[in-house]
């Protein structure tokens, strides 16, 4: 996909922000503990907050997707074996649903019109995420979050599938490491247009 035509209608837009909860990226939070946060992670709020200031102000729509883990019936973490072995250090009371570790940071929170909660990669598996974004009249969707080669990916995958508009914010968006995070961007471009916070936000027509 290719950005030709170029304006976006703001009134028909989302921007989906994906897992930029506290577990994942704030001071205290399990990934933290865990010593698996990227610094590139940790500078996503303050890029992704203004764009998402700016496009509720032009009418359009913000969602976010929120991981969970689930309590088995001993109030342990259901954790898929995959995720299990690449982070051991998951326990008890991570990522509990509702609670202030599970939450989207405040700084993107404020201008969130729809939470999901989700258990895989993509926002659209198992959510609510499509039925919400199609009653709010949305086309296009602006991906952004963590990760890119994970939970972004997925999310922009399923969103093209679904044959909404998808868009790709790559500075809006982070990886455990560079090189993952530029081969799922190039990845990406045969299902989104890869672009970045300040071009799309140029691009909104209100």
């Amino acid at each position: 996909m290719t950005a030709h035509d170029t304006r976006i209608d703001a009134r028909r837009t989302a921007l989906v922000i994906v897992d930029l909860q506290h577990d994942f990226i704030g001071a205290g939070g399990a990934y933290d503990r865990g010593g698996a946060v990227a610094p590139e992670a940790r500078a996503l709020p303050a890029r992704v907050a203004p764009l998402a200031r700016q496009l509720k102000a032009a009418g359009g729509y913000v969602a976010a997707s929120q991981f969970t883990l689930w309590p088995d019936a001993n109030g342990e973490p259901m954790i898929s074996p995959h995720l299990r072995q690449l982070r051991p250090f998951l326990a008890r009371g991570d990522f509990v649903a509702g609670s202030a570790s599970h939450a989207t940071l405040p700084e993107l929170a404020q201008y969130v019109d729809a939470s999901v909660w989700k258990v895989a990669y993509s926002a659209f598996f198992n959510t609510q995420l499509d039925w919400v974004l199609r009653r709010a009249g949305i086309a296009t969707v602006a991906v952004c979050g963590i990760v890119t080669n994970g939970g972004v990916a997925s999310t922009a995958r399923d969103a093209h599938m679904r044959d909404y508009r998808v868009l790709v914010l790559a500075d809006g968006c982070a990886a455990s490491t560079q090189t993952a995070h530029e081969a799922a961007l190039a990845d990406l471009r045969t299902v989104a247009d890869v672009t970045t916070c300040e071009a799309f936000a140029g691009r909104l027509a209100t």
